[in-house]
């Protein structure tokens, strides 16, 4: 793995089908048992209107740049990568406390049976080895997708521009789109 990458998630809520499997492929990349156990979760979320639209949204630990729940720690049990950037804790040394869940404004930590903090580490030792992290492996519509933030931040840039661009000439009248 290349240093000094900041790796992270990327979704397109367009392409989501809300179809579960990267729940599913969470739940068994880290063998949870209860079906209500996982460190991803998919909300549907609807407009309200008849017919209702309903748009998926895929949903884990942001491994945020100034990630609160490293910054509330005081055990020092969560800690970042420093050759991913991925934010990723040291149960060992967790004491429970639920600081870094009171921190976190995405609900990524959850507690295990034992009282000790677990979250999603991005399948760090999957990326490691060569490998997509399970959730974006098994994301039947690419609406999942991870990769170092910078090229991310590029390719929606540039996504953006064309999506400005096509608009604005489909509204100059030439019945192109």
């Amino acid at each position: 793995m290349a240093t000094n990458k900041k790796l992270a998630f990327t979704f397109n809520v367009n392409h989501c089908s809300g179809c579960m499997a990267c729940v599913v492929a969470c739940r068994d990349q880290n063998d949870f048992k209860a079906p209500d156990t996982a460190l991803r979760m998919v909300a549907g979320l609807e407009n309200g209107g008849y017919p209702a639209t309903v748009a998926h949204i895929s949903l884990s630990c942001m491994h945020c740049g100034d990630a609160p729940c490293l910054m509330v720690c005081p055990s020092g049990a969560i800690f970042r990568h420093p050759e991913s950037g991925v934010v990723d804790i040291d149960r060992d040394l967790c004491i429970g406390c639920h600081s870094c869940e009171l921190a976190c404004p995405f609900g990524a930590p959850k507690f295990a049976g034992d009282g000790k903090m677990i979250k999603c580490d991005l399948c760090i030792t999957r990326i490691e080895n060569g490998l997509d992290p399970a959730c974006v492996r098994t994301c039947t519509t690419g609406a999942l997708q991870f990769g170092d933030v910078a090229q991310i931040a590029e390719q929606k840039s540039t996504d953006a521009s064309v999506n400005i661009l096509k608009a604005f000439l489909g509204n100059q009248g030439d019945g192109q789109s």
